[in-house]
């Protein structure tokens, strides 16, 4: 069960937020008056800010490393969708970029960084030795997917993927974060409580 509190403003009584009409009405008055009104939802806005400042982590331990590089290039230009602000540390990136091949030696360090990482937090993994051990399926050293250690939320196949299918990847997580509410709803790695 959801809880949504009701927004008191002094004003404008809660009922009229529900009529469209009362609220174009209002519009007009102050656009006549000469005040420039926009109206729309703040979690709109707020999410295409998240979604268009990205920051990532990266975890490269191989060849989709060298593919990583190769799309923060001038070539590439990963800037021009607003995650090319790699961090060094987790407490400062809001996802984690895990390319190429995770050993179950390297299994706890990323799981260390994710902890470490704060709210909300995403995941993608890039190559075939991130999504299913690629390569090395059905070795005993190789994690078969890093969604066995992490909830990912967006994977990219290849081997190496092309920097192009990196750049398609990026966008869908950026689609993902803008349709997440920020207000007024449940988290979406949380779950419901029952009552």
């Amino acid at each position: 069960m959801e809880i949504t509190k009701r927004p008191k403003i002094k004003s404008i009584p809660y009922e009229d937020f529900q009529d469209n009409e009362t609220l174009e009405k209002l519009i007009q008055e102050l656009n006549a008056g000469g005040a420039n009104v926009l109206v729309g939802a703040l979690d709109d806005l707020i999410d295409w800010g998240r979604s268009n400042s990205l920051w990532p982590l990266t975890f490269a331990t191989s060849c989709c490393g060298i593919e990583f590089m190769a799309v923060a290039s001038a070539r590439y230009d990963m800037a021009r969708f607003g995650f090319e602000v790699t961090r060094n540390s987790p407490r400062q990136a809001d996802v984690i970029l895990v390319n190429g091949t995770i050993t179950y030696k390297m299994a706890p360090v990323l799981k260390r960084l994710y902890d470490q990482m704060a709210d909300p937090k995403y995941v993608v993994a890039v190559g075939g030795c991130a999504v299913s051990g690629g390569p090395f399926r059905k070795s005993y050293h190789v994690v078969q997917g890093v969604d066995q250690i992490l909830p990912v939320d967006v994977y990219v196949p290849g081997c190496p993927p092309r920097p192009e299918a990196f750049l398609y990847g990026m966008m869908q997580l950026q689609r993902k974060v803008k349709i997440e509410k920020f207000f007024g709803g449940v988290n979406r790695k949380e779950k419901e409580t029952e009552e």
